[in-house]
């Protein structure tokens, strides 16, 4: 199999994988694919965005990111309140921005109001074999 191969197979499998409709992780919660692609100068790495939208009062169960999963978060509209690991309890604005390093608990993620919608923008940077981007933890 030729390289040319390999790249039309892997932008066919990223194609049907951001087809994925929107899941539910949590209460309120709807997950998005948004975009992902394999990022040709450094092997073995890919780009993965997601649209997380929380209703008022809507949150996500505490989860862990994939190992590899280094991610930045922008919140688009409304307020994200946010624990990583054993860090304090911070509300993030529409505009603001955080990261989680590799390995990241994500203990609180949720729509700091319960009377408007929250929207964020989580930018993966992961192992392209790293499929499954979010496990619950209870």
């Amino acid at each position: 199999m030729n390289m040319r191969s390999i790249i039309g197979a892997a932008c066919a499998a990223i194609a049907i994988a951001t087809a994925t409709p929107a899941v539910a992780h949590g209460v309120g919660e709807k997950v998005t694919p948004h975009f992902q692609q394999v990022i040709p100068n450094i092997p073995g790495k890919s780009l993965v965005s997601l649209i997380v939208e929380y209703a008022p009062g809507g949150a996500s169960q505490p989860h862990v990111h994939a190992k590899s999963a280094f991610i930045f978060g922008y919140v688009l509209s409304g307020e994200i309140e946010s624990q990583v690991n054993d860090g304090p309890k911070r509300v993030y604005r529409t505009g603001e921005s955080f990261y989680e390093p590799p390995g990241s608990r994500h203990s609180v993620s949720r729509n700091a109001s319960k009377t408007r919608p929250a929207k964020l923008l989580a930018v993966f940077v992961v192992d392209t074999d790293d499929k499954d981007l979010t496990t619950t933890v209870k």
